[in-house]
């Protein structure tokens, strides 16, 4: 007969694996057949075997076993043994929890609790939420018991409340106490490490002091914080991954250094049960505390750089939050009120003041305004705002105040969705595949087998005390394979690297976007701000002939835009000063929405703005000045035009202009075979420019920030190596998808956070020093490895005994540990050769 249960509790192929090796461990089963995916065990007997007995099996574990519809016994079921256990149950699917492993482990799997991952035991990582900056809290500074949902002032003293300081994130929880732990580690380590070393020293002072037995014993002491507080979770994740069988590199950490420090305590409690090859001169057994200590000291300064990198993972997320308003103001029957982001209903009528953001998504009702919608389209020109326009999330109002009607709310705004995107793709983004953990899927397992066999076959042929000389080889075996060096071979290179990329302008924040940089094949540029400077400003000037020449139209449009507050008067006024220009002071000054400026200088009316405005002002545009503006205009460039006394007599032209070395740059990531694709927000007529400029044949206009993330997909679904160059909020989601997101670091913070790469000056030409960087570090890495493992499987089978039956020669266990410690002395020396590597 053959019944199915429920399972509760796996998260992985080794959950599943202990999950039936348990379950077909009960007498009278058959045969078990265990769907990780539907979490169900389905179970053949040969007569009926009570429920209780498959609970009983996997009551040592955070399993739980129920009937299909049945919820999961008492026994191990629900967030309490979740919580004695040390875990936390994954959701189904992509889940709705908020840690995920940022290793991606188990792909878009998350959890409900911060802990360990239960596949590679790495500190699970939080995930940012968009409620966390509408739901703002206020607190009176003098009673902190009374807490509100909205600003008002104190019931009990009168006091304004304050807003509430959120709760530090568990990243910031974790950082904190890996950091508290590495400076306990290392305020006892380093005496370990010195007092070894002193042996080196002539006439050693420190035994002039004490005898070699007792610092043996002030070793011990000294160790016991290092390894019982500091850095236990490292033997404890080593059990789980041996237990559940996920070996990864804390198998290795817990063994090798498990063994050294295990060894070490043997020979000074029993050092008569070794034999003299393995003592000094005074009689003392050699010890390994410091390789122990150091050993998991500097794998704990590891963790503790994985988890301040990890804790800037949601970084994207928190600068999106900060654009998210907390607060609005509502109008209801002609009143006013303050009210939290989240009290907002659709319908509801809200103030706009100038200068402020808007707090929803909805459509403006009454009044004008110019809005910076640079956060979401990527382009810096502001945008003109009436009745019946649509209005998003997060933009920034300019200087007038108006109503409007909010119509979408909370996750359905625009800006939320952003976010929401920024998420899902940081979390689906491939992670760095650790190749010293890919070794050590094979490595392991075959040192622990020689080690054991080395142990037997001592123990039973081997010269008396046979049982020793087992012992102590057999150890000398797994301290020789101690992953010391392996686990330096790829963060050495990557910190030299980093500090190389940094001193070219090219900031790594994280060690995948090295390796996967040389393998890009597809490079997608955001124009506004990357290809182009990304902010308005003058290009041309062109006077009327014989009437005005280019400096007398510049000074009196500068005049004009002096009491202007538009960005493209600014970028006027700024072009005029840099020319040595003076602008006056103009009279009855007036700026009309849409379409320009208008007052008097020196007597004489003065119009500077759109043809609408010229229109309005019944000035005739000359000819000769229709063709020239019509020229600028195809290129999608901005023409102010300047009318005095009802003639025009000369226009400026605005535009964002393309950086210097844009084009080197990118011919020479054609020539190294990356296809160079240009996406932006701005109209398809500038796109055309720039592009034929470029020499670029691919290129997408009028792109949201959705839109640049659907053609990341669309390229990594044809198999395509994706990198994205971006500087804008609307290319974050974008850059946080693609395989290597590069930020220009005169972009917004939070276009710097979404991506793996940041380029100090904001010169695509980085992109290339990038590139030729990634590549000499992937080739120092594989050389690290091959230093690595080179001194441990020549010196394994030495440490085994293999050349006593010819040379009467044995590896004793400090022997093994000079070896050990000579490959990370080659590992290191090998990567500091990347500093006067030469990536232009």
């Amino acid at each position: 007969m053959k019944h199915t249960y429920d399972i509760k509790g796996m998260s992985c192929e080794g959950c599943r694996k202990h999950v039936a090796e348990s379950l077909s461990a009960v007498e009278g089963v058959l045969s078990v057949v265990v769907d990780l995916e539907k979490g169900q065990a389905e179970i053949e007997m040969g007569s009926h075997v009570p429920i209780e007995r498959f609970q009983e099996a996997l009551s040592d574990s955070h399993y739980s076993i129920h009937l299909p519809g049945d919820a999961p016994t008492s026994h191990a079921s629900g967030k309490a043994h979740a919580a004695q256990s040390g875990k936390n149950t994954p959701q189904a699917g992509k889940g709705t929890g908020t840690y995920y492993c940022p290793m991606h482990c188990e792909g878009d799997k998350t959890y409900t609790a911060p802990g360990d991952c239960p596949v590679c035991g790495m500190d699970l990582v939080e995930q940012q939420d968009f409620s966390q900056a509408a739901k703002q809290q206020y607190t009176c500074p003098m009673h902190p018991e009374v807490v509100r949902d909205a600003p008002g002032s104190c019931p009990i003293c009168g006091m304004d409340l304050v807003p509430m300081k959120p709760e530090a994130s568990e990243g910031d929880k974790t950082y904190r106490r890996l950091l508290r732990k590495f400076w306990i580690a290392l305020a006892f380590t380093l005496p370990v490490f010195f007092i070894a070393m002193s042996e080196m020293l002539p006439g050693n002072p420190l035994y002039s002091w004490m005898p070699r037995s007792y610092w043996n014993w002030v070793q011990l002491g000294l160790s016991l914080p290092v390894v019982f507080y500091a850095t236990w979770m490292f033997f404890t994740r080593a059990y789980r991954s041996i237990r559940y069988w996920n070996l990864n590199m804390f198998t290795l950490i817990g063994i090798g250094a498990g063994v050294a420090w295990l060894f070490s305590v043997f020979g000074i409690v029993f050092p008569d049960f070794f034999p003299p090859q393995f003592k000094t001169a005074s009689g003392d057994v050699h010890v390994y505390f410091e390789a122990a200590t150091v050993i998991l000291t500097l794998v704990l300064l590891g963790q503790l750089l994985e988890a301040r990198a990890h804790r800037k993972t949601n970084s994207a997320v928190r600068e999106l939050l900060k654009l998210a308003p907390n607060k609005a103001v509502r109008v209801r029957d002609g009143r006013e009120e303050e009210i939290p982001i989240d009290a907002i209903e659709i319908g509801d009528t809200l103030r706009v003041k100038p200068g402020e953001k808007i707090p929803v998504d909805g459509t403006l009702t009454e009044g004008q305004t110019t809005v910076d919608e640079s956060m979401i389209t990527g382009e810096p020109m502001p945008v003109d705002k009436a009745v019946g326009d649509t209005l998003r999330s997060g933009t920034l109002n300019g200087n007038r105040s108006f109503l409007m009607s909010a119509e979408k709310i909370g996750s359905e705004t625009l800006l939320a969705r952003i976010i929401q995107l920024v998420n899902e793709a940081g979390r689906s983004r491939a992670p760095i595949q650790n190749l010293a953990d890919r070794v050590s899927a094979y490595f392991v397992p075959t040192v622990v087998l020689v080690a054991v066999l080395t142990f037997a076959i001592w123990a039973f042929f081997g010269p008396e005390p046979s049982y020793v000389y087992g012992l102590v080889n057999g150890i000398a075996v797994l301290i020789i394979a101690c992953p010391c060096a392996l686990g330096l071979a790829t963060p050495m290179s990557v910190m030299v690297g980093v500090g190389k990329g940094a001193q070219n302008g090219v900031l790594m924040r994280e060690a995948a976007a090295l390796e996967t940089l040389a393998k890009v094949d597809t490079l997608i540029v955001d124009k506004t701000g990357t290809i182009t400077e990304g902010r308005p400003a003058v290009e041309t000037v062109v006077g009327l002939p014989g009437v005005s020449d280019p400096d007398s139209v510049l000074e009196r449009a500068a005049s004009l835009n002096q009491q202007s507050e538009h960005p493209l008067a600014r970028a006027t006024v700024e072009y005029a000063k840099g020319k040595g220009l003076k602008p006056g002071k103009p009279e009855d000054f007036h700026s009309v929405t849409g379409k320009g400026v208008t007052g008097k200088l020196g007597g004489q009316s003065l119009a500077l703005g759109n043809r609408a405005l010229m229109e309005q002002e019944q000035a005739v545009i000359p000819e000769s000045l229709v063709e020239k503006s019509g020229g600028f205009q195809d290129a999608g460039k901005t023409v102010s035009y300047l009318a005095a006394d009802g003639q025009v007599i000369g226009l400026i032209v605005i535009g964002d202009r393309i950086k210097e070395g844009s084009g080197n740059a990118i011919r020479e990531l054609q020539k190294k075979g990356v296809a160079v694709i240009m996406l932006t927000g701005d109209n398809p007529r500038t796109a055309q420019t720039v592009a034929d400029t470029l020499g670029l044949t691919d290129f997408r206009a009028g792109m949201l920030p959705e839109d640049k993330l659907r053609e990341v997909e669309r390229l990594q679904s044809q198999g395509k190596v994706v990198a994205m160059a971006g500087d804008g909020i609307n290319d974050a989601p974008a850059l946080a998808k693609s395989d290597v997101g590069i930020a220009m670091g005169t972009g917004t913070d939070v276009a710097i956070e979404s991506a793996g790469i940041t380029l100090v000056n904001g010169d695509l030409h980085g992109i290339v020093k990038a590139r030729n960087l990634s590549t000499k570090v992937m080739r120092n890495i594989r050389e690290n490895l091959f230093f690595a493992l080179v001194y441990n499987t020549v010196g394994v089978p030495v440490a085994a005994g293999v050349l006593y039956p010819f040379f009467g020669v044995l590896l004793s266990p400090m022997i093994a540990a000079a070896a050990m410690s000579f490959s990370s002395v080659s590992v290191i020396a090998n990567s500091l050769r990347l500093k006067s590597t030469k990536i232009d």
